[in-house]
């Protein structure tokens, strides 16, 4: 159905403009769209045309101002560029102080005959430049002449290194290892003096090489203090030599000892001679240069701005003409571009009219203009033709619709079998009890039974000896209150035990069937449960270890704590131990802060693989389908845990290693009654905490 709106625009009868811009739409609509937008194109070439021209023209005027702007620019950029190439030759002097190597002078010699070129060249070439070019030759000679002093005070510190506290150096390596070669053992006297002098040794020549390399006054205070160390510890050898060659050694080391400290002192002043050559020569003819060329590059933005000035007002100029004809061909341009659109748009307003219509539903309204000839008339038979498919869509959504309710039906009455099998696998841990309680209070009610069948036939002889006429001896007596005792005795445990056992289950079977909220220890929960569960322990060679202290109360469902611990452990029983492999399933509990309780349940058997921890607690997910697995065991233990108890569940395990479920769950639960959304029908869980 179309909307109102739009129908009474399109069927009221246009007025005088109205019919004048219609036919000046069918003129158009004669041509060709891709003519109309090329007769656009041509009025926009018309105009370049003519800009070019006076932009052309202004050129010639501009050209002047902009040579004389470059010019300036490029005498600034050269500037720059002996700026930069100074404090680059300056950075490469200090990097070949520190580290001489031949690439870097090759390098300082190049980058320095391109200074001295560049500045003779731009010299001859800019008159702006002739008259200072020469004060600044000067000092860039300073500045590279003091290179050549600071190489030959280079020279000089390299050679004192190498000879004066090198050499020593060497020298007392050796003399320490002829002295420990003689100690012969380290029990010896002199050996913790020795060791105290050879490790201040190494630590000197540690100092003495970072202060040489990086001029650091720290290094020179360590080389120093160690030397002295040297020196300290040379007469206590002496004193504890034990033999000639020791003695021989230790006195060389100390004379060698000696020249090392007066070599390590002449090169500290070398070392302060070159910094200071580096800061008053180098540093400073460096920093006059950089000055020098501050001076000009100044000389040179004034010139520029009075370059750049002429070059605006001939740029305003021209900029002024430009206008003018640009807004003359602006209207003609506009004036024919709506007249052109109009022929454009008027067909898309009918079209999108139609379209609106077979969106809304009014499928019965036909496409105008479809007898067009133009690019927008094929447009029109598109839609007409999008009409004809929508009618047919309706058609076919109809019976869709259809074949939708059917499938909703199906799937409503697969869900209702999915709760069913969900609730069958719920109770069917609970009919195993049944079976497995049944047998052990057989047993204890059996032996019951046999005693007192046995009580009864001996009460009968004692009173037919009582009745007797040889008369009741006292041994008979206290035999038969002896045998009385032992029997009521062996009565009084076993119907014990058994009334134990059929109270365990009672009070298990309540908790599972009725799922009430109430109060209960953990630990006397866990032992009913494990009282349920031994039967299948019986079967299997599995030990259970249970660490749940006594006074952790909760307030919840009971029911749902011994569903989760029954399907623990049966999920242990059939898959972590399979095949009758022994092994122990651990059950602890403890608390965890104030509000919460922690409960681990850990086997050491066949583990999971990370395939199967991402799977654990999906429904329906078992590794042994074939066997009658359901899948549902874990995934009802996660859903009573995250959803009725309020809790969190975390799974670990490594395949080979065991498996850890980790249970933490609110002292009381903050979860409802269990029900198709609560006991894990409806909700599946959305995360599994695994560890590989």
């Amino acid at each position: 159905m179309a909307a109102p709106g739009h129908s009474e625009l399109a069927e009221r009868p246009p007025g005088p403009l109205g019919r004048l811009r219609v036919r000046l739409v069918g003129v158009l609509r004669a041509v060709p769209i891709r003519w109309r937008i090329l007769s656009i194109a041509a009025l926009n070439s018309a105009v370049v045309i003519v800009l070019a021209a006076l932009i052309w023209n202004g050129a010639q005027v501009l050209g002047s101002a902009w040579d004389d702007v470059r010019q300036v620019r490029e005498s600034d950029r050269i500037l720059a560029l002996l700026e930069s190439e100074t404090g680059r030759l300056q950075n490469l002097i200090h990097r070949y102080i520190n580290q001489p190597s031949p690439d870097l002078f090759a390098e300082i010699l190049l980058l320095r005959e391109a200074v001295l070129g560049t500045l003779t060249d731009r010299a001859a070439k800019d008159p702006m430049l002739a008259g200072s070019v020469e004060e600044l030759e000067r000092t860039t000679d300073r500045f590279l002449n003091g290179f050549g002093e600071l190489r030959s005070v280079q020279a000089t510190i390299a050679k004192t290194y190498e000879e004066q506290v090198q050499g020593p150096a060497k020298d007392m390596a050796g003399l320490y290892s002829i002295i420990e070669g003689a100690t012969g053992h380290r029990d010896a006297l002199i050996w913790p003096s020795l060791g105290k002098s050879r490790e201040a040794f190494t630590a000197m020549l540690v100092a003495a090489n970072s202060y040489y390399l990086s001029l650091s006054s720290g290094a020179a205070d360590d080389a120093r203090r160690n030397t002295e160390t040297i020196e300290t510890t040379i007469p206590v050898m002496l004193d504890l030599a034990d033999n000639d060659l020791q003695r021989m050694a230790l006195q060389k080391l100390a004379t060698r000892t000696m020249a090392l400290r007066e070599g390590f002192a002449k090169l500290s002043e070398q070392l302060m001679s070159r910094t200071e050559l580096l800061r008053n020569t180098i540093d400073a003819s460096q920093a006059e240069a950089i000055g020098a060329i501050d001076d000009l590059s100044t000389k040179m933005r004034q010139r520029e701005q009075k370059a750049q000035e002429t070059f605006d007002r001939t740029l305003a100029d021209i900029s002024r003409r430009v206008l003018s004809i640009a807004v003359i061909f602006l209207g003609i341009i506009l004036t024919v571009g709506v007249l052109i659109a109009l022929s454009i748009r008027l067909p898309l307003q009918q079209i999108m009219t139609a379209m609106r219509a077979i969106t809304l539903g009014d499928l019965d309204r036909e496409v105008q203009g479809t007898r067009a000839r133009d690019e927008v008339g094929a447009m029109a038979r598109a839609v007409e033709v999008f009409r004809e498919n929508a009618i047919a869509k309706r058609q076919t959504e109809d019976e869709l619709r259809a074949s939708k309710e059917k499938a909703e039906s199906a799937l409503l009455e697969l869900n209702t079998a999915q709760q069913n099998l969900i609730d069958a696998e719920r109770l069917a841990a609970l009919g195993g009890l049944v079976a497995g309680v049944a047998h052990e209070v057989n047993n204890p009610i059996g032996i019951s039974l046999t005693v007192a069948s046995s009580f009864a036939r001996r009460s009968e002889i004692f009173e037919a000896q009582l009745k007797g006429d040889g008369g009741l001896r006292r041994s008979q007596l206290e035999e038969f209150v002896q045998a009385s005792r032992d029997a009521s005795q062996q009565l009084v445990g076993n119907l014990t035990r058994a009334g134990e056992l059929i109270q365990s289950f009672k009070q298990v079977a309540v908790d599972r069937s009725h799922a009430e909220r109430r109060q209960f220890s953990l630990s006397e929960a866990t032992d009913q449960i494990i009282a349920s569960l031994r039967p299948v322990l019986k079967r299997s060679p599995i030990t259970l270890q249970v660490d749940v202290p006594e006074g952790l109360l909760l307030d919840g469902y009971p029911g749902s704590y011994g569903q989760i611990l029954t399907n623990l452990f049966l999920n242990a029983a059939n898959h972590a131990f399979a095949d009758g492999r022994a092994g122990t399933i651990t059950i602890s509990a403890r608390p965890r802060g104030a509000e919460d309780i922690e409960i681990i349940f850990a086997d050491d058997g066949a583990g999971m693989t990370p395939d199967v921890q991402r799977q654990a607690f999906d429904p329906f997910f078992t590794t042994r389908r074939n066997e009658g697995g359901t899948g549902l065991g874990l995934h009802i233990v996660y859903n009573l845990v995250t959803q009725q108890l309020g809790g969190r569940m975390m799974l670990e395990s490594k395949l080979g290693q065991g498996t850890i479920f980790r249970i933490i769950m609110p002292r009381v639960a903050k979860g409802g009654a269990p029900s198709a959304e609560s006991d894990g029908t409806s909700q599946w869980p959305n995360r599994t905490m695994s560890s590989t």
